[in-house]
């Protein structure tokens, strides 16, 4: 096999974690195809919330074997606009043998999707998880949709694949009324922690209670916490930790719903946390709830099965087939009564939860290692270069292929 040139393009990576799983994947997706021999490149800013991460610009940083290239941004900042690395683009496009472009609605994936069709370099396009019509109605829906005629609809469509982590996330695509030429369904994977990790001691006060739940991710409404706090009303004996950035401020209104629903002493806000932390967390805890509205994929869902955490998921979670069919979790509705069923269920059948964390644990291993999905997504990575090769017709139907 030889070895290709892949460029990532995204709009924010490391160091700027506050941007949540997005930026952990294309990372580890990157490191992994570098292991398997080819050159693997990022193209990103340095935006880092309301300032800049402080990184080199305009030159390759290694990271784990990956070239980072990070380009400051000029007025229209908040769509991640970098003239930079727009003439970056322009002068090396045609180097690479592939492009994958990582979310929508930005300026940087939607300019390398332009110059990508100038100068007939197949590019992939990963949504993750932006496509989803409920999402758009209720926020930002004209600019949403008038940007969608402008540019997101050419880009989705003339993309000689559209890269979906699950089943979810392609019948978003189909809602919204987008026709790709051929979609690829490669999940996420996840890293194993290394050694056997504890929480943080500021953490132990917080983790006797034998009877632990724990959300895990970034506060956003999107994560339907708003539905998992007022569940708590229905299983007395329960403690729930809320661990994740909040970069919307909304964790005062989750305070106030905790006390509307009189569980407020019963709900712990830790902020964000790291690794290390993140994995302690993980094994003290009874289960994992993640009660989305909307979920492309959900990366905390495998983290969670690595170490033999049982789930609790609502049906608009990306991965929520793997946890029904693998029996590694429950599926329920995402109402507070469903919840707090589902939370009793498994509170009260530990060996229950025992099989579902050992068969977490074997699934996660035999399916979800990032060696595998890396041997995923080079098939895709290969197609593309091979059709740029030969001049190949696209496929035209629209069907997925799985």
């Amino acid at each position: 096999m030889i070895g290709l040139r892949i460029l990532h393009v995204v709009p924010s990576y490391y160091p700027a974690v506050r941007y949540g799983g997005p930026i952990k994947s294309v990372h580890a997706l990157a490191i992994a195809s570098v292991n398997r021999g080819h050159q693997v490149h990022v193209y990103t800013t340095n935006v880092d919330g309301p300032n800049n991460s402080e990184v080199p610009l305009g030159r390759p940083v290694d990271r784990d074997g990956v070239s980072v290239w990070y380009y400051g941004t000029n007025i229209g900042r908040r769509l991640y606009r970098s003239l930079d690395m727009g003439g970056a683009l322009r002068s090396s496009l045609n180097t690479f043998d592939v492009l994958h472009l990582h979310s929508v609605f930005l300026w940087p994936t939607c300019a390398a999707a332009r110059l990508a069709r100038e100068f007939g370099v197949p590019y992939i396009v990963a949504p993750r998880g932006m496509l989803v019509k409920r999402l758009i109605d209720r926020r930002s829906s004209i600019a949403k949709r008038t940007w969608i005629a402008l540019f997101e609809r050419r880009n989705i469509e003339k993309a000689a694949t559209v890269h979906v982590t699950s089943e979810v996330e392609w019948e978003e695509l189909k809602e919204l009324g987008f026709k790709p030429r051929r979609i690829a369904l490669v999940p996420n994977g996840v890293d194993f922690p290394s050694t056997e990790t504890t929480p943080n001691s500021m953490f132990h006060g917080l983790l006797q209670s034998r009877s632990l739940i724990l959300f895990l991710g970034r506060i956003n409404w999107k994560k339907g916490i708003d539905r998992l706090i007022p569940a708590l009303a229905h299983v007395p004996e329960a403690e729930l930790i809320i661990a994740g950035n909040d970069e919307e401020n909304y964790i005062p209104s989750l305070v106030s719903l905790a006390q509307r629903s009189g569980v407020a002493e019963r709900v712990r806000f830790l902020g964000p946390v790291d690794d290390t932390e993140k994995w302690g967390l993980l094994r003290k805890a009874k289960m994992l709830v993640l009660p989305s509205y909307s979920e492309n994929f959900g990366n905390v869902i495998l983290e969670a099965m690595a170490v033999g955490c049982p789930v609790i998921v609502t049906p608009e979670v990306g991965l929520a087939p793997t946890v029904r069919n693998s029996n590694v979790g429950l599926v329920v509705e995402g109402t507070p009564e469903n919840l707090g069923a589902a939370i009793n269920t498994l509170l009260r059948n530990p060996d229950q939860c025992r099989r579902m964390g050992e068969a977490g644990r074997r699934i996660a291993r035999e399916q979800f290692s990032w060696a595998a999905i890396a041997r995923k997504m080079e098939q895709v990575y290969q197609r593309c270069a091979c059709e740029r090769r030969s001049s190949a017709g696209a496929d035209h139907t629209g069907t997925p292929h799985l």
